[in-house]
């Protein structure tokens, strides 16, 4: 309106206080291309805290990925590029990294380069790993020593020296996410390294009782348990006294038996991939 004020005027700060609470598809197809003002706060460090590429449609025939192709003047989108505009970006202040859920998106190479750009990260979610990568995990999480969550998708075979490593590594960490089929040693695993776990969700996964209640019995300080949909065990009167300390404890459709009917398909195919894995190690 004329001789009203316009958002291009509006100062930095506040114009990089409003762009760090955008996503990345609005950051790098929406308020660059609106005036010199807003492309010159949405390249601040500060709207680049929060890198989650699993928001966007990440494929060669995805929406965001012709957009950006077309946008930006170039002949294909790269998963690998993109990222690595993102980090430089943020210049190593990113807080909060959820890289595509799967490998054939964001390779190894990819985890390496944003473990060195990225040494602030305190959430992370990573791709579901492809096993000859598997070997190089552990050592790359124990990078991120400000790491506090973890959502690792499907269990690996590295996962006992993954929470070895986190253990050792980061001393802040409270909270894991992940699925798969989890035996004794997993469950020892998750007692003697993270034993002060205050958020651990399973949802999904395949674990007996007695890995179960091993968990309630080591990890004494959980505060949320997520073990809806899990196959194993039926939750009964000595698993809910066990859980009696746990403020939030969600277990809604786990049973003994499956029900292949109502079971939710990705968890099957993710614990048929988890039973090849471990006969294959």
């Amino acid at each position: 309106m004329e001789g009203g004020r316009r958002w291009e005027d509006l100062a930095m700060d506040c114009l990089v206080n409003v762009f760090s609470r955008l996503n990345l598809e609005d950051l790098t197809l929406g308020v660059p291309f609106v005036c010199k003002s807003w492309h010159k706060a949405s390249l601040d460090p500060q709207c680049w805290k929060i890198l989650n590429f699993r928001a966007l449609d990440l494929m060669p025939w995805g929406n965001f990925s012709k957009r950006f192709a077309q946008e930006y003047r170039i002949k294909s989108f790269s998963f690998s590029s993109f990222m690595k505009l993102a980090t430089a970006r943020s210049r190593r202040s990113a807080i909060d990294l959820s890289l595509p859920s799967t490998a054939f998106i964001a390779s190894l190479p990819d985890l390496i380069y944003a473990s060195n750009e990225c040494p602030r990260v305190k959430l992370l979610a990573l791709p579901d790993i492809l096993q000859p990568y598997e070997k190089h995990i552990p050592e790359i999480l124990g990078r991120w020593k400000e790491l506090e969550f973890l959502d690792m998708g499907l269990k690996p075979l590295s996962f006992v020296p993954i929470l070895e490593q986190i253990s050792l590594k980061c001393k802040s960490f409270v909270g894991l996410q992940m699925y798969g089929c989890l035996y004794r040693e997993d469950a020892l695993a998750i007692v003697t390294h993270l034993p002060k776990l205050k958020y651990l969700a399973m949802k999904g996964s395949y674990l007996s009782k007695q890995e179960l209640l091993v968990i309630l019995d080591g990890c004494r300080e959980l505060e949320e348990l997520d073990v809806t949909r899990c196959r194993g065990f039926d939750v009964d009167d000595e698993i809910l006294r066990k859980a009696s300390g746990i403020k939030a404890f969600e277990y809604k459709g786990s049973k003994f038996h499956d029900d292949y009917d109502e079971y939710d398909q990705d968890v099957l195919w993710g614990l048929v991939l988890g039973v090849h894995r471990f006969h294959q190690s």
